[in-house]
């Protein structure tokens, strides 16, 4: 029995979408069947996470369906990758029921993502939020709103004041864009609570960087900075989290700030995934060759923010890929490319890109952006930073939602509604990233050990 090739592609982030949504163009369905492996059968649009968290946008407008492709033939497997066995050529996956499948390939894309990096930090991951999924963005939202109302209902003054500041942690896109979006959240609505005064609402950002979003360069970096100081957000910079409590955090460099809100945005690491295939990694990213090869394994691609991809473009036999969306996406185009061509015995291509530049969306007609080297602040690169996004949205349907929720949200503002879904349960940043979950490669070979063979 002739059976066809199985491709199995781990994580729908922007490169494994890209590359599912190219492997389904170019094959045809003679060719060979296609596996994708994701807990939700949408692609999230990452960067626009900070507009769902400030209630610009719905979360479903940014939850891009992965079966509305015209061309739709992939196997989704609802779960996550908890370990690979090369040399089996078997990953083990976790449903969203926590039943565990082995699951055979012959070609195996490695797209798991990242997670948010978090440090030894006591208290920190009990009581800080993250902002790497949609689940975090709704909560968010709700949980700002929610320390509004119940300042508005305290007499406590001391309980008001904690209620009221709000700390950010990280001085990139992910952080400054939170904090941006965000407080134009609290100073809105803080209108709606005669109550309350607006002076006692306090943000800060802090980074132990010593420049805020330092890949802009030098008048950027300093523009957003300024936009962001005339707002009234207090930005530290050199300074970190020491230790974290439910109702204060204290600084590294001694002050204490009362709060009941503490965003941790500093940055990610690859998926746990990579640690479990025993395989040598580049600053805990997979180490592969500039055409998404895993050296040494037959059928094994990495890309996206889980691998060290040469960056050629930029003349360093060391520099690699930054994790960004803008590579993703292009990564996965390549490796569906180079899949295609393994399987019709014909010669791979490397991967080479030139940046094409970098937008940041501070809300409203704030912006700041750098499309092909060029410097703009204000509308130009309010327009630019929403255009890029809007362009790079997969489907028509979500463009529509996401314009639609733009043009409504600027004419009509926000009711500032919290859905309430969570409001029993706090719900912080170890409860979002099942870190924890994954297999160690003996525990994946002792799995596979008491199992019954798979068919090859």
């Amino acid at each position: 029995m002739v059976t066809r090739p199985r491709i199995l592609v781990v994580g729908a982030g922007f490169a494994g979408v890209a590359c599912v949504r190219r492997l389904e163009r170019k094959l045809s369905p003679g060719e060979a069947d296609i596996t994708l492996v994701t807990p939700s059968a949408y692609q999230l649009y990452l960067p626009l996470l900070p507009q769902v968290a400030s209630g610009v946008l719905t979360p479903q407008s940014i939850a891009v369906s992965l079966r509305r492709s015209e061309k739709y033939r992939t196997r989704i497997i609802p779960g996550g990758a908890i370990g690979v066995d090369l040399k089996a050529k078997v990953c083990v996956i976790r449903t969203i029921t926590d039943k565990i499948v082995d699951e055979s390939y012959d070609y195996i894309v490695l797209a798991p993502g990242s997670v948010t990096r978090t440090f030894d930090i006591p208290g920190l991951t009990d009581h800080a939020f993250g902002m790497k999924t949609l689940a975090e963005a709704a909560y968010i939202r709700d949980h700002v709103i929610t320390q509004l109302d119940l300042a508005d209902a305290s007499d406590d003054p001391a309980e008001r004041a904690s209620r009221l500041q709000f700390v950010v942690v990280g001085g990139g896109y992910a952080g400054t864009e939170t904090a941006a979006c965000l407080q134009r959240l609290t100073h809105s609505a803080v209108k709606r609570y005669p109550r309350l005064d607006p002076s006692l609402i306090k943000w800060h950002l802090i980074d132990i960087a010593p420049k805020l979003m330092p890949e802009l360069g030098d008048k950027l970096g300093r523009s957003a900075q300024e936009i962001l100081g005339r707002r009234g957000i207090e930005i530290s910079l050199g300074v970190s989290i020491e230790k974290a409590g439910p109702e204060e955090v204290t600084f590294t460099d001694g002050r204490v700030v009362p709060t009941r809100t503490l965003i941790w945005t500093a940055g990610v690491v690859a998926s746990p995934l990579i640690g479990t295939l025993g395989a040598e990694t580049v600053r805990g990213r997979l180490a592969v060759d500039a055409k998404m090869n895993l050296p040494g394994h037959d059928g094994v691609f990495a890309l996206g923010d889980a691998a060290a991809v040469p960056d050629r473009a930029k003349g360093d036999e060391n520099a690699i890929c930054p994790p960004t969306a803008q590579h993703a996406m292009r990564q996965g185009k390549r490796v569906a490319d180079n899949v295609i061509a393994t399987l019709r015995n014909q010669p791979q291509r490397p991967y080479v890109h030139k940046d094409l530049g970098l937008v940041v969306d501070l809300g409203g007609k704030d912006a700041v952006s750098k499309p092909l080297g060029i410097e703009l602040r204000g509308v130009p690169a309010q327009i630019v930073a929403r255009g890029y996004h809007w362009s790079a949205l997969r489907t028509n349907v979500a463009k529509t939602r996401v314009l639609t929720n733009w043009t409504l949200n600027a004419i009509a503002g926000d009711d500032f509604v919290r859905t309430g879904f969570q409001a029993r349960r706090p719900a912080k940043l170890k409860d979002f990233e099942h870190t924890n979950r994954y297999m160690t490669p003996e525990q994946v070979r002792a799995h596979l050990a008491r199992t019954d063979s798979p068919e090859q």
